[in-house]
């Protein structure tokens, strides 16, 4: 009788595991025994009323925070035992709420700024503007949609022009795994759209966690929707089944 190959029962391989995560502040468990679990050029977006602790599990899961008890593996590395910086270095990339680029610059002086320089004083002065630079700023001004715009100030760009820079931002620096925290709040019809496509091609080289309040944007990119309540999964599956679910209808959707 010939034997399985190696791999016919090999556990499945994720980019992100986050078991049995909690954290509390003050006795309040912010997040309770939390569990998930993402797939290599996945969108995963996190939904749930407000308190339900959804920006507290990307503060965990880039040690914003530390937790109180969990695991979370980040391609077999252990997040929990790292500092924010090192995360960084591992991969992981975030953007907060509110757009956090310096206005007084231009696109293109943002976009510069954010190269990785390496992780030492010689490599930070090391760094030069070559050509191969040039050509990497105008990659990803291109493809979140500024490239018309390098020389614009961003102070005098449109609020979601701003959103797109600073995802450019996070891209230059070329993470495994980007985590944006309600990326098209205060865009236009039209500028979330375009985010959606922006959204769906960046998952071509990595992995992505959204938390959006936005259901019609979720239904545009979301391959699978975790929905917190309480600091737990209260549903989890495509938007499909989690919008039909009737726990997340009382709780979330029904309000």
């Amino acid at each position: 009788m010939n034997a399985l190959p190696a791999t016919e029962h090999a556990p499945k391989e994720f980019v992100l595991e986050v078991e049995a995560l909690t954290v509390s502040f003050d006795g309040f468990k912010a997040v309770d025994d939390l569990s998930f679990y993402v797939d290599e050029n996945e969108i995963r977006v996190i939904i749930g009323p407000n308190g339900a602790g959804k920006t507290t599990v990307l503060d965990l899961i880039c040690g914003r925070t530390k937790a109180s008890h969990g695991s979370i593996r980040f391609r077999d590395r252990e997040l929990t035992r790292m500092k924010e910086h090192e995360i960084v270095h591992a991969g992981v990339g975030r953007k907060f709420q509110n757009p956090t680029i310096y206005e007084e610059l231009t696109v293109f002086e943002n976009l510069e700024l954010s190269i990785p320089r390496g992780r030492t004083v010689f490599g930070a002065l090391g760094f030069r503007r070559d050509q191969a630079v040039l050509d990497r700023i105008e990659e990803i001004a291109e493809f979140v949609f500024l490239k018309d715009h390098l020389k614009t100030p961003s102070a005098i760009l449109s609020h979601g022009q701003k959103q797109w820079l600073e995802i450019g931002m996070l891209l230059i620096q070329d993470p495994s795994l980007m985590m944006l925290d309600e990326p098209v709040a205060g865009m236009s019809v039209g500028e979330r759209v375009k985010t959606a496509e922006l959204l769906n091609n960046i998952i071509k080289d990595r992995s992505v966690i959204v938390i959006e309040h936005d259901m019609k944007f979720v239904e545009d990119i979301a391959h699978r929707v975790t929905v917190l309540h309480q600091g737990k999964v209260l549903s989890e599956g495509s938007m499909e089944h989690v919008k039909n679910d009737p726990k997340v209808v009382e709780v979330y959707l029904g309000h």
